[in-house]
C-alpha cells in the first residue's frame, strides 16, 4: 500500500513537472535565468560611469605581424583570458584576438594577430589556440547574446502568421528586457589586459550594449510592426531598461530603437494606435532627458 501511494505521488509529480517543462513561458524563463548567470560570471562588477570604457583612453597601438589561423571550423564558445595573458607574458609577445565569443570561425581564418613573428613556433601557436574553446554550437558559458537569440527565435515564431500567439511574444519581450537591463547595469569585461602595467599584452573584443540591444529587439521590431500589443510592450521594455541604467551610453541607442519602432508601425497601425505608441516613446524620452539633466 505504501509503494502504491508513493507511485501515485510520483506519477502526479512527474505529470506536473512535464507540463511545466514543455510550457513556452517556463522555457523562456529558464533561458533568461541561465543567461543572467552567464552575465554574472562574465560581468560581475556594476556599471560606473567614471570607469567606462575600461582601457579605451590608454589603449596602445599594437603592431601585429603574424596571424595565427584557426585549425577547424566552429563557434568561439570560451576564451581563457588568464591563460592567454600568461602565455603572452611568458613569450614576450602581444596578442590581439580577432573574433569575439559567439562568432563563427571557419577553418583557416586568422583567429589571432601576434607581434614578433620570429618568436612564434608551432608549439606556441598551438598553446595560444588551446586557450579557445571552439565547438559546433554556441553555448551560454560566455555568450550572452546566444541566450537572447534563443528567446528571440521563440518570439518570432509566436508572432508569425502561422502561429499568431502575441501573448508568448510579449512574454519573450519581458524576459529580453530582463537580460538587457542586467547587461546595461554591468561594467563590460576588460578589453585590454596589461602585464606589466602600461603594456598591453592581450586585446579581446566583447559584446557591447548596442550589439546586444540590436540582437534582442530589432528582429522583433520588424516582425511586430502590425501587432500593436507587442509593439507597445517593446517600447515599455525600452523604458524599463532606461530606468535600470540611467546613463547616456544606454539611453542613446534606446531612443534610436524607440524611434525605429514608431517608424516601422507607421502605415501598419491606425492613428489611435499610433498615438498610444507615441505616448510610450514620450515616456522613454522623458526618462532619458531627466537622466541627462542630473
Amino acid at each position: 500500500m505504501v509503494l502504491a501511494v508513493a507511485c501515485v505521488v510520483g506519477l502526479l509529480f512527474f505529470i506536473h513537472h512535464i507540463s511545466r517543462a514543455i510550457s513556452v513561458n517556463y522555457i523562456v524563463d529558464r533561458i533568461a535565468s541561465e543567461t543572467e548567470v552567464a552575465i554574472d560570471e562574465l560581468m560581475p562588477e556594476p556599471f560606473e560611469h567614471k570607469l567606462w570604457p575600461v582601457g579605451a583612453s590608454i589603449a596602445q597601438d599594437i603592431k601585429m605581424a603574424a596571424p595565427v589561423d584557426n585549425g577547424f571550423a566552429g563557434y568561439v564558445c570560451f576564451v581563457d583570458t588568464s591563460r592567454l595573458v600568461l602565455l603572452a607574458r611568458r613569450h614576450q609577445i602581444k596578442v590581439k584576438v580577432l573574433k569575439r565569443v559567439g562568432q563563427f570561425v571557419p577553418a583557416g581564418i586568422p583567429l589571432l594577430l601576434v607581434s614578433k613573428e620570429e618568436r612564434l613556433t608551432p608549439e606556441i601557436c598551438a598553446a595560444l589556440l588551446a586557450t579557445f574553446d571552439i565547438g559546433p554550437v554556441r553555448t551560454l558559458q560566455q555568450d550572452v547574446e546566444f541566450g537572447a537569440l534563443q528567446i528571440v527565435d521563440i518570439a518570432l515564431k509566436a508572432i508569425s502568421p502561422a502561429v499568431n500567439d502575441p501573448t508568448t511574444a510579449i512574454s519573450c519581450v519581458d524576459q529580453l528586457s530582463r537580460i538587457v537591463g542586467l547587461f546595461a547595469a554591468r561594467k563590460l569585461p576588460p578589453a585590454h589586459f596589461y602585464d606589466p602595467p602600461g603594456v598591453i599584452r592581450v586585446s579581446i573584443p566583447w559584446l557591447d550594449f548596442e550589439a546586444l540591444l540590436e540582437s534582442a529587439f530589432d528582429q522583433i521590431r520588424v516582425y511586430a510592426r502590425g501587432d500593436l500589443a507587442v509593439s507597445l510592450r517593446l517600447l515599455r521594455a525600452l523604458t524599463d531598461v532606461a530606468t535600470i541604467a540611467a546613463n547616456d551610453r544606454v539611453h542613446r541607442p534606446l531612443l534610436d530603437l524607440g524611434h525605429r519602432i514608431i517608424a516601422s508601425c507607421a502605415g501598419h497601425q491606425d492613428e489611435r494606435s499610433m498615438e498610444r505608441l507615441r505616448g510610450r516613446l514620450t515616456d522613454l524620452e522623458c526618462i532619458a532627458r531627466c537622466s541627462s539633466e542630473m
